[in-house]
């Protein structure tokens, strides 16, 4: 039966082979410099001792695939190969988790030491030079393969977290944060902090990715933990650590672009943040009825520009935060505060209208303040009462009918 034509090409390279001696010595050889290789591994490597026998028998393999794979770039040293599959291709991608870079890089320097050593007694008489500088060129390669193969790894663990990130920023805004979504949140290393806030702004042009990354950065120097990401021309942030919303804001609004950043309540954990989203997202659509809100601004600072624009959220913290409360104070207060607004906010004229003195009104208003923390005297404040004081009655009309 005629010879195949792969063995008859790989008979005729060997014949022309210019150091077959050494290159028939090199593959007997193999076996051997793989078992020294792992034997020394186990004797100057702490952690491969303590690794599990199956991470040290798939470490082992790639010894022997590399050992192999010089060989045959030995046998054909012009040749375009791509020694990172011939060398890591034969151990599964999880290795690169259980084993970092630095011991990989051990591993291999401890199997070119060995193969290093035997080249007098691999190499035939007169070959050493040759086998030697062809040893360090394939280290060379080795290192290179090495770094390319770690490379491409965390390349797909960074875009496999960029996706689940995305996933439990869009649950959260979404409302549909559930134990699912904690879970890979725990995943990308979010510890459950105490105190979580959302923040919404527009995200700029250009790479998301460095978007992103600037949020990072901005988080640690703050010591936050975020999740983030860029949802259409939205980007958002989850922040934990803190339970000052504004100043979590502030540290992190370098990478907005230009536009309203609106920041919501604080809530315990990630569970709740679907409402602190919920909030920013309503603020962020007022926020263009008040033409000069602060930047960044709270949620809860938006409470009547979003109760105009159909928030039920807004409408509800509004009557149950401030007409309510004055309302269990006594008639006195909301009689008060109302006749005040009425009379444009002058002491004298509400204090005629209610037929008592200046000082009784004033009296009255800073209990409006104590009661509900924001002051009658304060412009932004009074639109803020003014408005609640609107809905509640609404609310008691529609409880009447």
């Amino acid at each position: 039966m005629p010879e195949p034509e792969a063995r008859k090409s790989a008979a005729a390279a060997n014949a022309v082979h210019p150091h077959t001696a050494t290159l028939k010595r090199l593959e007997k050889s193999s076996g051997s410099l793989a078992a020294q290789a792992i034997a020394r591994m186990d004797e100057t490597l702490p952690w491969y001792r303590a690794m599990p026998p199956e991470n040290r028998s798939w470490i082992g393999l790639v010894a022997q695939a590399g050992i192999a794979a010089f060989t045959e770039w030995f046998r054909h040293p012009d040749a375009p190969q791509a020694i990172s599959t011939d060398v890591f291709g034969t151990a599964p991608r999880e290795l690169t988790r259980a084993i970092t870079l630095r011991q990989t890089v051990e591993m291999v320097r401890t199997t070119i030491e060995v193969m290093e050593s035997a080249i007098d007694e691999v190499a035939a008489p007169g070959d050493e030079g040759i086998l030697r500088e062809a040893l360090l060129v394939y280290a060379r390669e080795i290192a290179f393969a090495t770094a390319q193969v770690y490379a491409q790894a965390a390349e797909a663990r960074g875009a496999w977290d960029a996706r689940l990130e995305s996933l439990v920023v869009n649950a959260v805004l979404s409302g549909e944060a559930d134990e699912g979504a904690v879970s890979r949140a725990a995943a990308l290393g979010w510890n459950s902090p105490e105190h979580v806030c959302v923040l919404l702004g527009t995200a700029p042009d250009g790479d998301s990715e460095l978007t992103v990354e600037a949020i990072r950065r901005a988080a640690r120097h703050a010591k936050l933990q975020v999740l983030t990401g860029v949802l259409g021309d939205r980007l958002v942030v989850i922040a934990g650590g803190s339970d000052n919303p504004l100043a979590v804001a502030k540290s992190l609004i370098g990478p907005y672009a230009a536009g309203p950043v609106v920041a919501g309540p604080v809530v315990p954990d990630l569970l709740a943040a679907t409402r602190s989203a919920q909030a920013a997202a309503a603020g962020l659509k007022a926020c263009s009825a008040w033409q000069d809100a602060p930047r960044p601004v709270l949620a809860d600072d938006l409470l009547p520009e979003r109760a105009m624009a159909g928030d039920p959220s807004a409408r509800e913290q509004l009557v149950e935060e401030i007409y309510r409360p004055l309302e269990e104070a006594g008639s006195a207060l909301l009689e008060t505060l109302s006749v005040y607004l009425e009379q444009a906010s002058s002491l004298e004229g509400a204090a005629r209208m209610l037929f008592v003195h200046p000082n009784t009104v004033r009296y009255r208003l800073r209990r409006v303040t104590d009661v509900t923390g924001w002051s009658p005297s304060d412009v932004r404040s009074a639109f803020t009462l003014r408005i609640a004081l609107i809905l509640g009655r609404l609310a008691d009309g529609d409880l009447q009918l």
